[in-house]
Protein backbone atom coordinates (compact mmCIF):
# COMPACT_ATOMS: atom_id res chain seq x y z
CA UNK A 1 0.00 0.00 0.00
CA UNK A 2 1.39 3.52 -1.11
CA UNK A 3 0.02 6.64 -0.17
CA UNK A 4 0.39 8.70 -3.23
CA UNK A 5 -0.44 12.51 -4.49
CA UNK A 6 -1.94 13.64 -7.87
CA UNK A 7 -1.71 17.62 -8.44
CA UNK A 8 -3.79 19.30 -11.10
CA UNK A 9 -1.43 21.97 -12.34
CA UNK A 10 -3.41 23.11 -15.38
CA UNK A 11 -5.20 26.25 -15.09
CA UNK A 12 -4.12 29.07 -17.43
CA UNK A 13 -5.07 31.90 -15.65
CA UNK A 14 -7.37 33.52 -17.67
CA UNK A 15 -9.05 34.47 -14.58
CA UNK A 16 -6.14 36.15 -12.92
CA UNK A 17 -5.18 38.10 -15.66
CA UNK A 18 -1.63 36.89 -15.45
CA UNK A 19 -0.70 37.77 -19.05
CA UNK A 20 -0.20 34.16 -20.18
CA UNK A 21 1.44 33.31 -17.07
CA UNK A 22 -0.43 30.00 -15.58
CA UNK A 23 -1.38 31.13 -11.97
CA UNK A 24 0.10 27.86 -10.67
CA UNK A 25 3.93 29.50 -11.14
CA UNK A 26 2.70 32.82 -9.61
CA UNK A 27 4.83 33.34 -7.41
CA UNK A 28 3.63 33.93 -3.05
CA UNK A 29 6.85 35.04 -0.35
CA UNK A 30 9.60 34.50 -3.60
CA UNK A 31 8.47 30.63 -4.57
CA UNK A 32 5.80 29.58 -7.67
CA UNK A 33 2.49 28.65 -5.70
CA UNK A 34 3.07 25.21 -7.15
CA UNK A 35 6.03 24.75 -5.37
CA UNK A 36 4.67 25.62 -1.94
CA UNK A 37 1.64 23.55 -2.50
CA UNK A 38 3.89 20.37 -3.45
CA UNK A 39 6.25 20.67 -0.49
CA UNK A 40 3.53 20.37 1.57
CA UNK A 41 3.36 16.87 0.45
CA UNK A 42 7.00 16.54 0.08
CA UNK A 43 7.44 17.12 3.71
CA UNK A 44 5.08 14.59 5.19
CA UNK A 45 6.98 11.55 5.82
CA UNK A 46 3.59 9.18 4.87
CA UNK A 47 3.72 10.71 1.16
CA UNK A 48 5.45 8.10 -1.09
CA UNK A 49 4.65 9.53 -4.57
CA UNK A 50 3.68 12.86 -6.45
CA UNK A 51 2.64 13.28 -9.92
CA UNK A 52 1.46 16.71 -10.96
CA UNK A 53 -0.79 17.01 -14.17
CA UNK A 54 0.39 19.52 -16.38
CA UNK A 55 -0.34 22.12 -19.17
CA UNK A 56 1.20 20.06 -21.98
CA UNK A 57 3.76 23.59 -22.66
CA UNK A 58 5.04 23.87 -19.18
CA UNK A 59 6.01 20.34 -18.73
CA UNK A 60 9.89 21.32 -18.72
CA UNK A 61 9.37 24.58 -16.74
CA UNK A 62 7.47 22.62 -14.35
CA UNK A 63 10.34 19.83 -13.88
CA UNK A 64 13.14 22.94 -14.25
CA UNK A 65 11.07 24.37 -10.81
CA UNK A 66 10.88 20.46 -9.51
CA UNK A 67 14.98 20.28 -9.65
CA UNK A 68 15.72 24.20 -8.78
CA UNK A 69 13.71 23.48 -5.17
CA UNK A 70 15.21 20.09 -4.58
CA UNK A 71 11.66 18.23 -4.62
CA UNK A 72 12.42 14.53 -4.53
CA UNK A 73 9.01 12.73 -4.19
CA UNK A 74 7.71 14.09 -7.94
CA UNK A 75 7.85 10.60 -9.89
CA UNK A 76 6.44 12.10 -13.07
CA UNK A 77 4.50 15.29 -14.42
CA UNK A 78 2.43 14.65 -17.47
CA UNK A 79 -0.06 16.40 -19.82
CA UNK A 80 -3.26 16.53 -18.65
CA UNK A 81 -6.26 17.00 -20.78
CA UNK A 82 -9.04 19.85 -22.52
CA UNK A 83 -11.07 20.11 -19.43
CA UNK A 84 -10.77 19.48 -15.34
CA UNK A 85 -12.75 16.25 -15.51
CA UNK A 86 -10.31 14.89 -18.32
CA UNK A 87 -7.30 15.73 -16.87
CA UNK A 88 -8.28 14.02 -13.18
CA UNK A 89 -9.24 11.11 -15.31
CA UNK A 90 -5.43 11.09 -17.43
CA UNK A 91 -3.75 11.15 -13.75
CA UNK A 92 -5.87 8.76 -12.18
CA UNK A 93 -5.58 6.53 -15.08
CA UNK A 94 -1.50 7.31 -15.27
CA UNK A 95 -1.27 6.31 -11.22
CA UNK A 96 -3.18 3.18 -11.92
CA UNK A 97 -1.25 1.93 -14.61
CA UNK A 98 1.76 2.44 -12.25
CA UNK A 99 0.94 1.03 -9.24
CA UNK A 100 1.09 -2.52 -7.69
CA UNK A 101 -1.41 -2.13 -6.06
CA UNK A 102 -4.10 0.36 -7.04
CA UNK A 103 -6.79 -1.44 -4.86
CA UNK A 104 -5.00 -0.84 -1.44
CA UNK A 105 -3.16 2.53 -2.93
CA UNK A 106 -4.29 5.73 -1.36
CA UNK A 107 -4.78 8.69 -3.31
CA UNK A 108 -4.79 12.07 -2.49
CA UNK A 109 -6.33 14.32 -4.96
CA UNK A 110 -5.31 18.14 -5.01
CA UNK A 111 -4.80 21.25 -6.26
CA UNK A 112 -1.35 22.64 -7.53
CA UNK A 113 -2.93 26.51 -6.49
CA UNK A 114 -4.57 25.20 -2.95
CA UNK A 115 -1.13 25.64 -0.89
CA UNK A 116 -2.36 26.47 3.11
CA UNK A 117 -2.71 22.80 3.78
CA UNK A 118 0.08 21.50 6.63
CA UNK A 119 1.15 17.64 7.92
CA UNK A 120 -2.06 17.10 10.50
CA UNK A 121 -4.62 17.90 8.04
CA UNK A 122 -2.94 15.65 5.63
CA UNK A 123 -2.17 12.65 7.99
CA UNK A 124 -5.94 12.99 9.01
CA UNK A 125 -7.09 12.53 5.73
CA UNK A 126 -4.98 9.61 4.84
CA UNK A 127 -6.16 7.67 8.07
CA UNK A 128 -10.06 8.57 7.47
CA UNK A 129 -9.22 7.26 3.82
CA UNK A 130 -7.69 4.06 5.18
CA UNK A 131 -10.74 3.53 7.91
CA UNK A 132 -13.58 4.46 5.91
CA UNK A 133 -12.68 4.44 2.28
CA UNK A 134 -12.44 8.26 1.38
CA UNK A 135 -11.51 11.55 3.05
CA UNK A 136 -12.66 14.83 1.71
CA UNK A 137 -11.46 17.95 3.75
CA UNK A 138 -14.01 20.44 4.61
CA UNK A 139 -14.34 23.59 5.94
CA UNK A 140 -17.56 25.43 7.36
CA UNK A 141 -19.81 27.86 5.53
CA UNK A 142 -19.08 31.70 6.90
CA UNK A 143 -21.60 33.35 4.54
CA UNK A 144 -25.61 32.67 3.19
CA UNK A 145 -26.19 30.15 0.63
CA UNK A 146 -28.66 30.66 -1.30
CA UNK A 147 -29.75 28.99 -4.60
CA UNK A 148 -32.04 29.60 -7.39
CA UNK A 149 -34.34 27.17 -8.93
CA UNK A 150 -36.39 28.95 -12.00
CA UNK A 151 -37.81 32.12 -10.01
CA UNK A 152 -37.73 30.69 -6.81
CA UNK A 153 -35.12 31.88 -4.14
CA UNK A 154 -34.20 29.19 -1.81
CA UNK A 155 -32.03 30.14 1.12
CA UNK A 156 -30.35 27.08 3.29
CA UNK A 157 -29.74 26.84 7.05
CA UNK A 158 -25.76 28.16 6.75
CA UNK A 159 -25.40 25.61 10.25
CA UNK A 160 -25.91 22.73 7.78
CA UNK A 161 -23.45 24.09 5.01
CA UNK A 162 -19.73 22.95 4.50
CA UNK A 163 -17.51 24.06 1.73
CA UNK A 164 -15.96 20.84 0.27
CA UNK A 165 -12.17 21.48 -0.21
CA UNK A 166 -9.17 19.69 -1.02
CA UNK A 167 -7.66 17.27 -0.61
CA UNK A 168 -9.77 14.69 -1.24
CA UNK A 169 -8.58 11.36 -0.61
CA UNK A 170 -9.51 7.75 -2.38
CA UNK A 171 -8.59 4.02 -2.65
CA UNK A 172 -7.15 4.80 -5.87
CA UNK A 173 -8.66 2.39 -8.46
CA UNK A 174 -12.03 2.76 -6.96
CA UNK A 175 -11.88 6.38 -7.38
CA UNK A 176 -10.80 6.14 -11.10
CA UNK A 177 -13.64 3.29 -11.62
CA UNK A 178 -15.87 5.75 -10.90
CA UNK A 179 -14.57 8.47 -13.47
CA UNK A 180 -14.86 5.90 -16.21
CA UNK A 181 -18.23 5.26 -14.81
CA UNK A 182 -18.81 9.13 -14.79
CA UNK A 183 -16.73 9.39 -18.81
CA UNK A 184 -18.99 6.26 -19.70
CA UNK A 185 -22.09 8.06 -18.57
CA UNK A 186 -21.44 11.68 -19.91
CA UNK A 187 -21.14 12.82 -16.73
CA UNK A 188 -18.19 14.68 -16.74
CA UNK A 189 -19.62 18.01 -15.30
CA UNK A 190 -19.62 17.00 -12.18
CA UNK A 191 -17.24 19.91 -10.40
CA UNK A 192 -14.95 17.15 -8.27
CA UNK A 193 -13.77 13.88 -7.04
CA UNK A 194 -16.03 14.20 -4.28
CA UNK A 195 -19.36 14.76 -6.17
CA UNK A 196 -18.54 12.18 -8.64
CA UNK A 197 -17.88 9.55 -5.88
CA UNK A 198 -21.17 10.56 -4.64
CA UNK A 199 -23.49 10.46 -7.79
CA UNK A 200 -22.04 6.92 -7.88
CA UNK A 201 -23.47 6.09 -4.35
CA UNK A 202 -20.38 6.40 -2.02
CA UNK A 203 -20.92 8.05 1.34
CA UNK A 204 -18.11 10.81 2.03
CA UNK A 205 -16.51 11.21 4.66
CA UNK A 206 -15.02 14.16 6.07
CA UNK A 207 -12.17 15.81 7.99
CA UNK A 208 -12.09 19.33 8.86
CA UNK A 209 -10.21 21.75 7.52
CA UNK A 210 -8.68 25.27 7.55
CA UNK A 211 -11.18 27.92 6.66
CA UNK A 212 -7.69 29.61 4.93
CA UNK A 213 -7.72 26.46 3.02
CA UNK A 214 -8.83 28.18 -0.30
CA UNK A 215 -7.78 27.59 -4.19
CA UNK A 216 -6.20 30.57 -5.90
CA UNK A 217 -9.17 31.11 -8.90
CA UNK A 218 -9.36 35.23 -8.83
CA UNK A 219 -7.01 37.88 -8.90
CA UNK A 220 -8.32 38.61 -5.00
CA UNK A 221 -7.36 34.85 -3.77
CA UNK A 222 -3.60 35.53 -4.83
CA UNK A 223 -3.57 38.77 -2.66
CA UNK A 224 -5.84 37.30 0.22
CA UNK A 225 -3.31 33.61 -0.07
CA UNK A 226 -0.45 36.21 -0.23
CA UNK A 227 -1.74 38.18 2.97
CA UNK A 228 -2.27 35.14 4.55
CA UNK A 229 1.07 33.44 3.79
CA UNK A 230 3.02 36.60 4.93
CA UNK A 231 0.95 36.45 8.24
CA UNK A 232 1.84 33.02 8.83
CA UNK A 233 5.57 33.86 8.17
CA UNK A 234 5.73 36.53 10.69
CA UNK A 235 4.11 34.51 13.28
CA UNK A 236 6.86 31.58 13.02
CA UNK A 237 9.37 34.39 13.08
CA UNK A 238 7.92 36.27 16.55
CA UNK A 239 7.48 32.69 18.07
CA UNK A 240 11.42 31.53 17.77
CA UNK A 241 12.41 35.20 18.93
CA UNK A 242 13.10 36.16 22.24
CA UNK A 243 11.31 39.09 23.07
CA UNK A 244 13.20 41.42 25.71
CA UNK A 245 11.38 42.23 28.89
CA UNK A 246 11.24 45.62 29.93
Amino acid sequence: MSNRVLIFAGGTGVRMNTNGLPKQFLELLGKPTLIHTVDKFEQCDQIDDIVIVCLADWIDYTNSLLLRYNIKKVSAVISGGETGFDSRYIGLEYLCNHSSDPDSDIVLIHDGVRPIIDNDLIVKCIEEAKAEGNAITISPATETIMYVEEDTVHSLERSKCIFAKAPQVFLLNDIYQKYQMAKKDGKTELIDSATIAMHYGQKLHFVMGPVENIKMTNPSDYYLLRGLMEAEEYLKYFKGSKVQEI
